[in-house]
């Protein structure tokens, strides 16, 4: 049986974890920082790295301690190595580098979305390839299909916005404070999600891709007319966008081939509305649905541990250097608008 020390550090959660081929998650710790970057309603970079430096070694030495073993007892050390904040993200790979060579272990230099994708695999045995990806986070929004570990082919992405993104928005919108994404789901079940008149950008479009700046523009509009009241624009946003992600999903899905499930992957895959719409969504196109639980959805070093478990037997040169752009399907053709967030 392998055992994979992760360690994740590419926005602002500070994590390890200890994961074994048995899908056993044996220890982790996760630090957030909600409360540092709260005064800002964001994530400040600088202060994200530098929680980091100060979090990190004490985490890792006490996920050895917590499940009783020491470095020499793991069989590979994983870490993300991008994308993300790039001074996060080469506190983490330093740190997995300085390990590694230490106990003369393999390093294996994780793509943190790669973590998300394959992350529903450590919840469920049962997932086989190929499946359906919706990854919604801060950061991403994308549908792929994942045929095998590091093959993964996209077949839409955000023009602007990022879902999880326009949530946090929204949440600074309406004063909800930090992290957004929450809070907005929080207040959304008190509205009414019809009430404010919001558009669906790209709605029934020709093309596959997402666009949220729209919306979450339309909202600061229905905001200032005074019009309506906090919980109703909530509801309504939150409607909205999953009218959108449905539209766009299920066109993808037509378009997608034999897979074996729709999935659901990142930190907006813990919004309770969204699963159930992606429920139905999967129902009507008569495939399982899987999500994992919301402890990995939201960013984690179980995920990235996992990842390191389905990469064992490869290993990365110790001066591979952190990305803070690192996309899953290099190939995929470059979308109007999304440049480097493609």
């Amino acid at each position: 049986m392998a055992l994979v020390l992760g360690i994740e550090s590419s926005c602002d959660e500070t994590a390890v974890a200890l994961v074994d081929s048995d899908r056993r998650i044996v220890a982790q710790r996760i630090a957030s920082q909600n409360e540092e970057h709260a005064p800002y309603g964001g994530v400040v970079p600088e202060i994200a790295a530098r929680a980091h430096a100060e979090k990190l070694a004490p985490m890792i030495k006490a996920v050895l301690g917590d499940a009783n073993i020491s470095l020499n007892d793991v069989d590979a050390v994983a870490a993300t190595a991008g994308p993300g904040l790039i001074g996060g993200v080469m506190v983490g790979l330093i740190s997995a580098k300085a390990l590694a060579m230490a106990s003369d272990k393999p390093l294996i230099a994780i793509n943190h979305l790669e973590g998300h994708t394959l992350s529903p695999r450590l919840a469920d045995a049962s997932l086989e390839f190929p499946y359906a990806l919706l990854l919604v986070s801060g950061g991403h929004c994308q549908i792929l299909r994942v045929d095998g570990v590091g093959q993964y082919s996209r077949m839409a992405t955000t023009i602007d916005d990022a879902l999880g993104e326009a949530f946090d928005k929204t949440a600074k919108i309406l004063s909800l404070g930090f992290p957004g994404g929450p809070a907005v789901e929080e207040l959304a079940r008190k509205g009414d999600p019809i009430a404010v008149p919001l558009p669906r950008p790209l709605f029934r479009s020709a093309e596959p891709h997402f666009s949220f700046a729209g919306l979450k523009s339309a909202v600061l509009r229905a905001k200032d007319s005074g019009q309506y009241n906090d919980a109703d624009l909530a509801a309504s946003f939150q409607q909205a966008a999953i009218d959108c992600v449905n539209d766009r999903l299920g066109k993808s899905l037509d378009q997608m081939g034999d897979v074996s499930a729709l999935v659901v992957a990142g930190g907006v895959a813990s919004n309770k509305a969204i699963r159930t719409a992606l429920e139905s969504l999967a129902a009507n196109h008569s495939l399982p649905f899987v999500a994992p639980p919301p402890a990995l959805c939201t960013d984690n070093a179980a995920m990235i541990a996992w990842a390191g478990i389905e990469r064992l037997g490869q290993s990365d040169p110790l001066d591979i250097a952190a990305r803070p752009r690192w996309p899953l399907d290099p190939d995929a053709e470059t979308v109007r608008g999304a440049g480097v967030k493609a």
